[in-house]
């Protein structure tokens, strides 16, 4: 397939769960005005889908587009891959070390001497599978920010300062999870909570675990449920007056926040404006300071704000944090401010070359942190969550427009994750749900604000059209805003036990007490649900604690087949499962191989749990769909072209590789789209 490029450079702005149903609703309003010039000077779909792979989940959909392989062929079958022989643990899937494929990258960097820029792509980019010097590559191990996997150092601090208050408490891994409107840090001692140890999900992600185990018993332990917690330390600090300050005016006051595991202490005083009213934080690192560490209006917020912090091993590390000041009373009674997590700046680990990660900083700025707030929160969605999203897509912006700018690269592979994030977080809380008592109507509007910040951001690569760049806007699946709460089966992070115990094919231990424990009765246990749509029977010679003949394989699994269609959801009586077929059938959905589970099924729409464990053809409640979405524009696509072609997520590695001259993958099974190209095959 080689010919001669119809371009020179290709930028693909990834997005990780953007989708066109959503895109295409708020098009239709005016509020995505760059989306729509893409579409005017490139070519799609009508509907701007893609038709995506499955299982709709992000490792596996990311290393799709990049080699043009489906998961069954590149082996990255979901977040977490099987641990083949033990059915109780998992092995973490963001490693290229794991991937059977061949990318794209390796081929422009290689073959044609391409500078090739992989930019945070969460599937089976890091580490770089390649020696040449024309690649460079950038995280990669987790799909939040870049990262967010290896420099933290302190958690964030919830702060409430009150003149009510007679002593400072520092209240270590409090966890907020009260919903609504409500300020959820006014009492932090009724809403602490000991979370006890962090799920196995968040520590795999956060550290790139190798092997975890995390077996799901009931509703509580899901992913909806874990990510409903905030995890942070709080500060309760007496207001009084200002004393022993160097330069604090008249008529000010002061209280103390708490940084680090409780040790360190960072004086603020609270300021008066010509009115007379207090509107005004200051942070400093010691009272004879001539000039704050932060200064803060209510509900202003500061970005990248460099301080000291003790680290573990009592060493001190610059980190820097984001500061948010929530509520200021103007009688100077009580403030209440949320301090984002501490990145530790020094951390280059993930940046290859390290050369790379100095020019970022020198050039544009410290990678910023994530947003890690409580999703059922509406002020914390509203006032630090989508505004830190829009620092931190600006920041990215900035980084990526300066390398094309600086001709520093001819290829770039990008990926942003702030639908995405936006998506676990509060997605599901645009259905009101009784058990949350949420303002439906206020989450969709912040559903609406991560898609005008998305059109902002891909707005920035436009000028670049007219530079020579040809720029594909896409995204890995979309995302889903789930209706039916309760059926406990399939997670992305985990292994689910609920249902599976219900039809008879799972037993739990029991403690001493009678009480049923996370720890499988093997000798009990016929099949395990894995991950989002695996189901591996527990087989004689091939699993550790196997019981099944391999003689009785094709009768039990028919047998497990017809129990999944016949389940049906004990509030709504509707069936779960959509679609269930063994994994020698499940190769003509590029599903199958020893990645796959002995079975694999997808739920019906309407329980999918926001993605991952239903088709790519699903929609959601609030106008939410499963599709990823495809534009692409520039140098070798027709303008303003639209197509009737069904564009599959396997035919978007061999549409570059032909718009750029080189060959196609070698695991590659897709093909161009030679619809939208502006010379024919």
């Amino acid at each position: 397939m080689k010919r001669k490029a119809l371009t020179e450079k290709i930028a693909v702005i990834g997005v990780d769960g953007f989708e066109p149903r959503l895109a295409k609703k708020f098009l239709d309003q005016g509020k995505m005005p760059n989306l729509q010039k893409f579409i005017d000077r490139g070519s799609c779909r009508d509907d701007l889908v893609l038709l995506g792979a499955v299982p709709t989940v992000t490792p596996t959909l990311w290393t799709t587009l990049s080699t043009g392989a489906y998961p069954g062929t590149h082996g990255i079958t979901c977040f977490f891959g099987h641990n083949h022989g033990q059915l109780d643990s998992l092995v973490y899937n963001l490693d290229s070390r794991r991937c059977k494929a061949e990318p794209l990258w390796n081929i422009y960097a290689e073959e044609a001497g391409k500078k090739t820029l992989v930019w945070h792509w969460p599937g089976s980019s890091w580490p770089a599978t390649s020696d040449s010097p024309n690649l460079h590559v950038v995280d990669g191990t987790q799909p939040q920010t870049i990262n967010t996997g290896i420099a933290g150092i302190d958690i964030s601090k919830i702060v409430v300062a009150s003149d009510k208050f007679e002593e400072l408490q520092f209240l270590p891994n409090t966890s907020t999870i009260t919903p609504g409107a409500g300020c959820i840090i006014e009492n932090v001692e009724e809403l602490m909570e000991d979370d006890g140890e962090v799920s196995y999900l968040r520590a795999a992600i956060s550290s790139g675990a190798k092997v975890i185990k995390n077996i799901i018993t009931c509703e509580e332990e899901n992913e909806v449920n874990v990510l409903a917690k905030m995890i942070a330390d709080s500060v309760k600090s007496p207001i009084k007056e200002a004393a022993g300050w160097t330069n604090a005016p008249a008529g000010a006051k002061e209280f103390t926040v708490i940084l680090g595991k409780g040790l360190e202490r960072r004086p603020a005083l609270l300021l008066q404006n010509e009115q007379g009213a207090y509107d005004t934080v200051q942070v400093y690192k010691a009272k004879k300071d001539a000039e704050p560490l932060v200064t803060l209006k209510a509900e202003q917020s500061a970005y990248d704000v460099v301080d000291t912090i003790t680290n573990d091993d009592g060493e001190p590390v610059s980190g820097n944090r984001n500061y948010h000041a929530l509520t200021i009373s103007p009688d100077g009674s009580q403030v209440t401010m949320l301090i984002g997590m501490a990145m530790d700046v020094s951390r280059d680990d993930l940046f290859h070359p390290k050369s790379l990660y100095k020019e970022v900083i020198e050039n544009i700025g410290y990678v910023p942190n994530r947003p890690v707030v409580n999703g059922a929160n509406e002020i914390l969605v509203d006032k630090v969550f989508i505004p830190t999203w829009d620092h931190y897509s600006q920041w990215q912006a900035d980084c990526l427009t300066y390398f094309m700018k600086n001709n520093k690269y001819d290829i770039i592979f990008s990926h942003l994750h702030n639908v995405d994030n936006g998506g676990h977080l509060f997605w599901h809380f645009a259905k009101h749900q009784e058990m949350w008592k949420n303002n439906e109507e206020a989450y969709k509007v912040f559903i609406e604000r991560m898609y005008i910040q998305t059109d902002n951001y891909i707005g920035r690569f436009l000028p670049y059209l007219d530079e020579g760049w040809t720029i594909i806007v896409t995204a890995d699946h979309g995302l889903s805003c789930q209706e039916h709460h309760g059926v406990e089966l399939g997670e992305a992070g985990g292994i689910t036990t609920p249902v599976m115990e219900e039809l008879g094919y799972v037993t739990m231990l029991k403690d001493e007490n009678g009480n049923r424990t996370h720890e499988f009765d093997w000798a009990k246990t016929k099949a395990v649900a894995s991950r989002g749509n695996h189901i591996y029977l527990n087989l004689i010679g091939r699993d550790e604690h196997g019981i099944v003949d391999t003689k009785d394989q094709y009768d039990l699994e028919t047998q497990i087949i017809s129990d999944l269609y016949q389940y049906r959801d004990h509030k709504t009586g509707k069936r779960v499962v959509a679609l269930a077929m063994r994994n020698k059938d499940a190769v003509i959905l590029g599903l199958s191989g020893p990645e796959c589970g002995d079975i694999v099924y997808f739920k019906e729409e309407t329980f999918n749990v926001i993605h991952a464990d239903s088709l790519s053809t699903q929609n959601g409640y609030a106008e939410t769909s499963l599709s990823p979405i495809f534009v692409a524009a520039g140098p070798g696509i027709k303008e303003g072209f639209k197509t009737e072609r069904v564009i599959r997520q396997v035919d978007i590695a061999p549409t570059m590789a032909f718009l750029s001259g080189v060959r196609l993958p070698a695991q590659s099974e897709g093909s161009p789209v030679h619809q939208i190209l502006t010379e024919e095959i």
